[in-house]
């Protein structure tokens, strides 16, 4: 059952409350006693049961007053705080910004990304949250995110996307293995090679913008499809092994400094590219994710992310 009461008679309420007089309330109110009495009497209408003893002498709290008046504050302030933080929202100065990404942007782009935003917005909260790339268009248009940055993704009604970041898909291989010391790898000289990559469904155009560029250098490769753990196990697999792993270059980069016996080469002949694109609601309005949106596309100017910038 609905009950609609105002937040102005809960505080005449606890004023009446505090003061155990009506008389004295009213003046605290600057209200005519009458109409604070014909006030309370309503709200003990709508409650079903009354909320103060009377007596020409005194006034009491009855059980449900006692527990109104533990209560009353709680709703008050929860109602001060959704109007706090709905004025914040609006004014794009303070939310909470629900950012999916995808593993394999987790290290440069989304930590420049973080980092352009601290000094923008202070005031923002970022929570960062790790999806695959197929996942995130359904997870905004569902509402569980704000922002996304997907690589490659499909587009779906209810979600706009643009691109942020170009860059071309590096090799990573063991520090053994027989192309190791060749710096630039010509797509036609991993024919023979068995590729470790993601499977499709993580991030179908992705991977198939990989294959693609296999069969116009002539060649159908072997992919091993590497799923669980993402990106950790995948390293050392590559550096005891004889796979190669195909990565963006931001990403590839990383794991050359972070894990032992893995070298990283570019892939040339044709090169292929990645492109990592900024995903949001498309009828949001919402001034903070506007903000994020601003600051995005200022790392991509700064830091000369796209390869042919939209002017």
């Amino acid at each position: 059952m609905s009950i609609d009461i105002s937040p102005r008679v809960l505080r005449y309420f606890l004023a009446v409350a505090e003061e155990l007089h009506f008389g004295r309330a009213a003046i605290r109110l600057y209200i005519a006693q009458p109409s604070l009495s014909h006030q309370i009497r309503k709200l003990e209408q709508t409650l079903g049961t009354p909320l103060f003893m009377r007596s020409s002498r005194q006034v009491q709290l009855t059980a449900a007053g006692r527990t109104l008046v533990r209560e009353a504050p709680k709703a008050l302030a929860a109602l001060e705080q959704a109007v706090q933080l709905t004025r914040l929202a609006g004014s794009g100065i303070a939310t909470t910004i629900r950012l999916g990404y995808t593993p394999v942007t987790g290290f440069d782009t989304l930590t420049t990304l973080l980092d352009a935003l601290r000094e923008a917005h202070p005031d923002l909260v970022v929570d960062p949250r790790e999806i695959f790339s197929a996942e995130m268009p359904e997870r905004l248009r569902a509402g569980d995110l704000d922002i996304g940055l997907a690589l490659s993704p499909q587009l779906v009604d209810g979600v706009a996307g643009e691109i942020l970041r170009e860059e071309p898909v590096s090799a990573l291989l063991s520090t053994r293995h027989r192309l190791a010391d060749t710096p630039r790898i010509p797509v036609t000289a991993l024919r023979d090679e068995t590729l470790l990559l993601f499977p499709r469904h993580l991030a179908p155009a992705y991977y198939d913008g990989i294959v693609d560029a296999f069969h116009e250098a002539g060649s159908a490769p072997e992919i091993c499809a590497f799923e669980k753990p993402p990106v950790y196990a995948m390293l050392a697999r590559l550096a005891g092994g004889r796979e190669v792993g195909l990565a963006p270059a931001s990403f590839a980069e990383h794991a050359a400094t972070t894990a032992a016996g893995i070298v990283v080469r570019d892939v040339v002949d044709p090169p292929i590219l990645a492109e990592l694109s900024m995903l949001w609601p498309a009828n949001d309005p919402s001034p903070a994710i506007a903000n994020v949106l601003v600051t995005a596309r200022r790392c991509a100017e700064h830091n000369k992310w796209l390869r042919n910038p939209v002017t």
